[in-house]
């Protein structure tokens, strides 16, 4: 299996990279919260895992492994496979996930494209106990330097113009009372589309 990548970041997408190791350019598949933070012709370290199938094997990557092993914890409920388990990650911090599950706030895990009602409260039931034995001390939300950058590739990918996104991080970045380079991407994306509903 590999565990892992550290090499060049050769080219990006809202949900993938290549990273070049050794002359080789591995394509990794990336929650968009962590594919955002990556810039093309620098160095990353990704924790990976990689799925295999009878007619594929994709390399899924991650900031960290607390990110993984919530990426695999998830996969483990029926229903769930990589590509939900990562929508998970392109919404919520692993931190905000295990939060959601413990607490039992449905809500916040119907949110995750591909999951529903019914497979928010499975997710719940069958993760509960486990969720609270996972590993979570010390994860840091990667990036946070370059959450304009993620903040506009998010709103784009939701359907938002180039220019309207543009427009919305400005807006975000001159208001000093927010305090935004202390908060993760999930909370500044609620931010700017909570601004966005009401001008």
């Amino acid at each position: 299996m590999i565990a892992s990548l550290s090499g060049i970041v050769k080219h990006s997408t809202l949900n993938s990279a290549v990273i070049e190791v050794g002359g080789i350019g591995i394509l990794v598949l990336l929650p968009a919260r962590f594919a955002a933070s990556l810039l093309v012709g620098t160095h990353a370290e990704i924790a990976t895992t990689l799925v295999v199938r009878e007619d594929s094997l994709t390399l899924y990557g991650f900031e960290n492994s607390q990110s993984r092993d919530c990426f695999e914890l998830l996969q483990t409920v029926s229903g769930i496979g990589p590509k939900v388990a990562q929508s998970a990650l392109s919404i919520y911090d692993p931190k905000e996930i295990s939060t959601a599950i413990i607490s039992g706030n449905s809500g916040a895990l119907e949110r995750i494209p591909g999951l529903g009602k019914k497979g928010a409260a499975r997710t719940i039931l069958e993760l509960k106990e486990k969720m609270a034995s996972l590993d979570l001390q010390g994860v840091s939300t990667p990036g946070q330097a370059h959450w304009r950058t993620q903040l506009t590739s998010a709103l784009v990918s939701l359907g938002y113009s180039s220019r309207e996104s543009e427009q919305r991080v400005e807006e975000l970045s001159r208001d000093k009372s927010l305090n935004l380079d202390s908060k993760t991407i999930s909370e500044i994306l609620k931010l700017a589309l909570q601004i966005r509903g009401s001008s």
